[in-house]
């Protein structure tokens, strides 16, 4: 999971490359049959009832209950125990940031999606540091908002395009490739990273590559034991670093 120390490890790329930076938010995204259980917390009742509909309408999720506040989150979360916690930040009582950290401890198989109308670089890293495994702004479109919530069902790490600019920008400079790193990435690792700036699923890089959808997850699975990391967001943040690959190779 996400750690500051390991965000601060990741260093900055050019601002050239940030520009063609991609989403880890793709409509391609795909869960099993099961019922994506979603609690969502906000302090404004309309935004948190038109968005519980918002789920409740797609066929895939439903929404168990609204939170007003982080005290009440962490109540729900316990007693419902929902597959993912859809968290705003600025809330009375308790702030999201503290009760994401609070129910991740209790529950850290309910994946926590922060979605703020803040993307002040603090508050995104303070959020991934207490187990967010995704930060949204409140301005993103809907269609995105549902898939990021199936991309954290699935076990992926999702960052809007606007934060993973800044946060990029704000992590110390970055060095090429130069012998530097702990680690060193094969010629296929680096070519499945490549293929996974655009957001491509294990299924779409293999086709690229030729290979089973089986065989990227293992080449997935070795890249990140390599690099210590947990995710293939980490995985390429790490590579975009040490110059393995760069966001001019997006497919």
């Amino acid at each position: 999971m996400w750690s500051t120390a390991s965000l601060t490890a990741v260093g900055h790329v050019s601002s050239h490359c940030v520009r063609a930076y991609n989403v880890w938010v793709e409509a391609h995204i795909q869960t099993d049959s099961k019922t994506i259980t979603v609690l969502v917390v906000d302090d404004h009742p309309p935004f948190a009832q038109g968005f519980s509909h918002l789920l409740d309408e797609q066929t895939d999720m439903t929404s168990v209950g609204i939170a007003t506040n982080g005290v009440e989150a962490v109540s729900l979360a316990r007693q419902l125990k929902p597959d993912v916690v859809v968290m705003d930040i600025s809330m009375p009582e308790m702030n999201g940031i503290e009760a994401t950290r609070a129910i991740k401890l209790e529950l850290p198989n309910t994946a926590v999606l922060v979605l703020s109308a803040y993307g002040y670089h603090p508050y995104v890293v303070s959020a991934l540091d207490a187990g967010a495994g995704g930060y949204l702004l409140k301005t993103a479109p809907m269609r995105d908002l549902v898939n990021a919530i199936r991309a954290l069902q699935a076990g992926e790490a999702v960052l809007e395009r606007s934060i993973a600019e800044k946060l990029l920008r704000s992590l110390p400079g970055s060095k090429r490739k130069s012998g530097g790193s702990t680690w060193i990435l094969t010629d296929r690792e680096a070519t499945v990273l490549r293929h996974s700036l655009d957001g491509a699923s294990n299924r779409e890089i293999g086709e690229r590559m030729g290979l089973s959808e089986r065989t990227i997850q293992a080449y997935f699975t070795a890249i990140f034991t390599k690099m210590g990391v947990g995710s293939r967001l980490e995985a390429v943040l790490a590579a975009l670093k040490e110059g393995w690959i760069t966001l001019d190779d997006l497919p």
